[in-house]
């Protein structure tokens, strides 16, 4: 069975063997995104001061027998929890479209005070009902979540 591997949202070749992010990249550029497919991503979202990851697949079918590998092992909730490890990145047998998973990791100034990574990659790789594979390549720089700016509103005390 070939395998479909994308990257940075755009097909590859299966039988190309050039490096990832340069030549294939350029080929890959002009072909269109197959939207009748699905496309499972890892995202960082920080919501007042708090840092979430998220598994999604954003692609219109389901995803079958995904996996996430991260390039550097990285713990929340005070490093008690080692994220990477979790059954959900390790291996989730069924993932319809739209659905989301979202793990709370730590407000983002203790996981930067702990010196976690602050780049990470992570690999996705599923396949489609009839079994085609697909692989996603995502790095991401949580030093953004530092740069930016958060207004907390005060609750009136009857909301409390």
């Amino acid at each position: 069975m070939p395998i479909a591997v994308r990257h940075g949202g755009r097909p590859l070749d299966s039988m190309d063997s050039s490096p990832r992010f340069s030549t294939a990249m350029a080929t890959a550029a002009a072909r269109p995104v197959d939207q009748s497919r699905p496309e499972v991503i890892v995202d960082f979202t920080c919501r007042d001061g708090i840092l979430f990851v998220v598994l999604k697949n954003i692609g219109a079918r389901s995803a079958y027998r995904v996996t996430t590998r991260f390039d550097k092992p990285f713990s929340g909730l005070g490093g008690r929890k080692p994220i990477a490890e979790l059954r959900l990145f390790r291996r989730l047998d069924f993932m319809p479209p739209g659905k989301e998973f979202s793990q709370l990791v730590d407000p983002i100034a203790t996981y930067m005070r702990r010196r976690e990574p602050a780049r990470l990659t992570a690999t996705i790789a599923y396949r489609d009902r009839e079994g085609a594979r697909f692989e996603d390549v995502i790095t991401h720089d949580l030093r953004i979540y530092q740069d930016l700016g958060e207004v907390r509103l005060a609750r009136p005390p009857e909301a409390r």
